[in-house]
């Protein structure tokens, strides 16, 4: 049998030695195929043949143990220890990351759904309330002033209890508020629970970093990449529903009918099992084997034979924010909170831009600024502008098959520098200031495109630079420092972009090629690169 005549590199190198000085001894020949050559030398020492004996036995039991090992589905390992990308790499993709890969989906659909909201909501307002600008921008900014709060927060919860905890929780206080949010009574309720909403928003990067420790090197960038799909239907789909929901029953309804993913989420979310890498590191190692054996039994794949271990990692820095600019990544931190800040920064501006463009009655005026309209009367977005905002979202699509063709060719880097790049020119074409639609509709279409594109190789980018103890406190660092991001980019988009076009355009272009350079002196590609334990 083949299983029987397998051999250990152990034994081979121990044999190899035993004919290298001329003889053998007892037990140097254990599980090794004995000469011809050897056995009629050792035929004339004495004892010659109890040896011969006591290595068959050897042999005999090896045998036996491999094929035991075989037959309970166990892949035995030369030096009967592995560590967690090990396992998952040899187990390797199927149907349990497929799985996954909706459950992390929805997640991503329900933040996507609650942030395309920001764009319509505003204006729903000012006809119910008569709200101005400042309040618009207000409405938008407190929904980011608790994500960047919560970000930081989130990912020290997900580091000391766990991932799958930390998204359960905030899913649930997620779908409450955001569902709540559809009685408010007034402008100052609404402001209030939509920030609560944005608290727990910061939680979703976690489920990146969930997703990314179950995937094996290989298919890990392209499959994190895949996932902003699942961001791109949400967006996609918040356009439609407020497109039949708007005219007829009003932004309550929408609300409500925004929070059902989250809801699909958290029902599905007991299916998820927490990271065998965040166990491993945490010490409980048998609990991540568990998870580990769970995943190949999914797979129809064998697991690994031997003890898990884990590198050796400082235990009392788990999931600590200081640890984030110490000498060995203090650059690398950096350089991502200001890439992270420009990402949410324009991406949002875009998307706030859009709405603006499109309610606006004529693109430009001959002095440079747009007409303000919206702010001065109730004026609700038509048909009409919801088609072209759908047109410019179903770009997230085109910018996710950007980055999965750069991603793995030139790495993650610099497939944010060339899409930063690319945003800068696409955001020159607006400073010709057409009123002409569909050709906005087109320069929105790709720049919306390269923003979501450039957001989601980040989101592969950070949790592979950072190790396992601090995985998760890392983006959502990042996540916090976007955040930021995304609460100022209101008042460029939303007050300084009405009244002074070009200067609204020239801050998003000066602070895209900023983080063009950032993405440059980025000190340490990760393509290729398993995800570490320690720095």
């Amino acid at each position: 049998m083949e299983l029987q005549e397998r051999k250990s590199p152990k034994n081979e190198a121990l044999v190899g030695n035993n004919n290298k000085n001329g003889h053998s001894g007892p037990g140097r020949s254990n599980g090794q195929e004995v000469t011809e050559a050897t056995l009629s030398k050792t035929s004339f020492d004495e004892g010659g043949t109890v040896r011969r004996n006591a290595t068959a036995t050897l042999n005999q039991i090896s045998a036996d143990m491999q094929l035991s090992a075989a037959l309970s589905g166990v892949v035995p390992v030369p030096d009967d220890t592995f560590t967690v990308t090990q396992a998952i790499n040899a187990i390797g993709f199927g149907r349990f990351q497929i799985l996954l890969s909706i459950v992390v989906g929805l997640c991503w659909m329900a933040d996507s759904m609650e942030m395309m909201i920001l764009s319509v909501l505003p204006m729903s307002m000012t006809c119910q309330w008569g709200i101005g600008r400042y309040k618009q921008a207000l409405l938008t900014t407190v929904v980011f002033i608790g994500m960047m709060v919560s970000s930081t927060f989130w990912g020290k919860i997900s580091d000391r209890f766990g991932r799958k905890t930390a998204l359960i929780v905030s899913g649930c206080f997620l779908f409450f508020y955001a569902f709540i949010s559809s009685f408010a009574p007034s402008y100052p309720w609404i402001l209030c629970l939509r920030f609560m909403v944005g608290f727990n928003i910061g939680a979703v990067p976690q489920s990146v970093t969930l997703y990314a420790e179950f995937l094996p090197n290989k298919q890990r960038g392209k499959c994190v990449v895949l996932l902003d799909c699942f961001w791109a239907l949400g967006a996609c789909l918040e356009v439609i529903l407020a497109m039949l929901i708007m005219p007829t029953l009003g932004w309550r309804w929408l609300l409500a009918l925004s929070s059902l993913p989250t809801l699909a989420f958290l029902i599905t979310a007991s299916w998820l099992p927490e990271s065998p890498r965040y166990l491993a590191a945490s010490g409980q190692s048998d609990q991540a084997l568990d998870n580990l054996t769970r995943v190949a039994k999914t797979n129809g794949k064998s697991m690994l034979l031997g003890r898990l271990i884990v590198d050796d990692c400082n235990w009392m820095s788990r999931g600590r924010l200081a640890d984030l600019l110490s000498k060995e990544l203090r650059r690398t931190t950096l350089l991502l909170w200001l890439i992270w800040f420009v990402a949410a920064f324009s991406y949002y501006g875009v998307v706030l831009m859009s709405t603006e463009l499109f309610e606006t009655t004529n693109l430009c005026s001959i002095n440079g600024k747009l007409e303000e309209t919206c702010s001065a009367q109730c004026k609700p977005l038509s048909l009409s502008d919801y088609n072209h905002l759908l047109w410019t979202t179903l770009a997230e699509f085109p910018g996710i098959m950007i980055s999965l063709v750069l991603i793995e060719r030139i790495g993650r880097k610099y497939t944010m520098a060339i899409e930063f790049l690319g945003f800068s020119v696409v955001l020159c074409f607006l400073l010709g200031c057409t009123a002409d639609r569909t050709v906005m509709t087109f320069i929105l279409f790709f720049a919306r495109a390269l923003g979501s594109g450039l957001f989601q190789t980040a989101y592969v980018y950070t949790p592979e630079v950072y190790p396992t103890v601090l995985r998760s406190v890392g983006v959502g660092s990042c996540s916090g420092v976007a955040r930021a991001g995304a609460m100022l980019t209101p008042y460029i988009a939303q007050v300084l972009f009405p009244s002074s076009y070009t200067a609204g355009i020239s801050v998003y272009i000066v602070s895209t090629i900023l983080a063009t350079i950032a993405c440059w002196f980025l000190p340490v590609e990760t393509k290729g690169r398993e995800l570490k334990d320690q720095n």
